[in-house]
């Protein structure tokens, strides 16, 4: 289940994820285009051609370079029911030595949104971190008013640890942040 490469699959219960492809393009572009407003105040602020097919080449590349380091995991999440893309987990700051920690983010489309499926891959991710990659700590941030995804976080494990001001610059304003963590049992 945990093994490296563009082959990596991971499996949920009702779901699957995998690394972003080429051929994903067009789904993704779609889903992002009709889940903007949904997404739009959780996110920086989208580049005016960030759904193109050269940003979307763009992305996988530096993708592909996080992943050649071991800085980051990208993964699309899929629906296993009908193969539909849902959102995206992504493993970033992937830190070894003595930390052997990281940071989860995520986004789900409003279509997919509070049925599960980001609950499932969040947690599938987190399992992925600790037992494939023998990470110690995770890490999370959300803004305060997303108590949609504060729950999802306490629902997968995480603990809130603090609260950061001004602490990531969202939809092009700098704003505060819940600050979460989640470490590996022994």
């Amino acid at each position: 289940m945990f093994r490296s490469g563009p082959g990596l699959k991971l499996q949920g219960s009702g779901v699957y994820l995998r690394a972003p492809r080429v051929s994903d393009h067009r789904a993704w572009a779609e889903l992002r285009r009709g889940s903007r407003k949904f997404l739009q105040p959780w996110e920086p602020a989208w580049p005016e051609d960030d759904l193109g097919r050269r940003s979307f080449r763009a992305r996988l590349g530096a993708y592909a370079r996080e992943l050649e380091t071991g800085e980051a995991w990208p993964f699309f999440v899929f629906r296993k029911s009908d193969d539909v893309l849902i959102g995206a987990v992504r493993l970033f700051h992937v830190r070894r030595g003595v930390s052997l920690s990281g940071t989860a983010g995520y986004w789900v489309g409003q279509p997919h949104a509070r049925q599960g499926h980001m609950t499932d891959a969040v947690d599938t991710v987190i399992r992925f971190a600790f037992e494939g990659l023998g990470l110690h700590r995770l890490e999370a941030a959300c803004m305060p008013e997303n108590t949609a995804s504060a729950a999802l976080l306490l629902k997968c494990g995480f603990s809130e640890e603090g609260y950061a001001p001004a602490y990531l610059k969202i939809n092009g304003e700098w704003r505060d942040h819940r600050l979460f963590g989640l470490v590996a049992r022994s």
